[in-house]
């Protein structure tokens, strides 16, 4: 498995999590926000392997939009949903 392949599993589960209504929310809220800022560092070094690696980098910057607009409650319980079903799908992907 490729490390970019493994980075989009780790993001990807990490999304849904944050995505979970009120445990997601109440987990960024604990963390004062941290836990958007740790995914926003996670998303940018998920795009680098990924672009070094030549694939799909839409996850990952759908997560970087998504951990600055996690703020807002019910529009970032969405965004973390969609991301993590764009991370996870293409994560799932065979690898060519």
């Amino acid at each position: 498995m490729s490390l970019s392949r493994m980075m989009k599993w780790i993001t990807g589960g990490c999304e849904a999590f944050l995505g979970i209504p009120i445990v997601g929310g109440s987990f960024i809220l604990s963390t004062t926000w941290g836990a958007l800022l740790a995914m926003f560092i996670l998303h940018v070094i998920t795009l680098l392997i990924t672009q070094k690696e030549k694939g799909s980098i839409a996850g990952s910057v759908i997560g970087m939009v998504t951990s600055f607009v996690g703020v807002i409650p019910i529009i970032g319980m969405i965004m973390h949903i969609a991301t993590a079903v764009v991370l996870l799908i293409d994560a799932g992907k065979n690898e060519s």
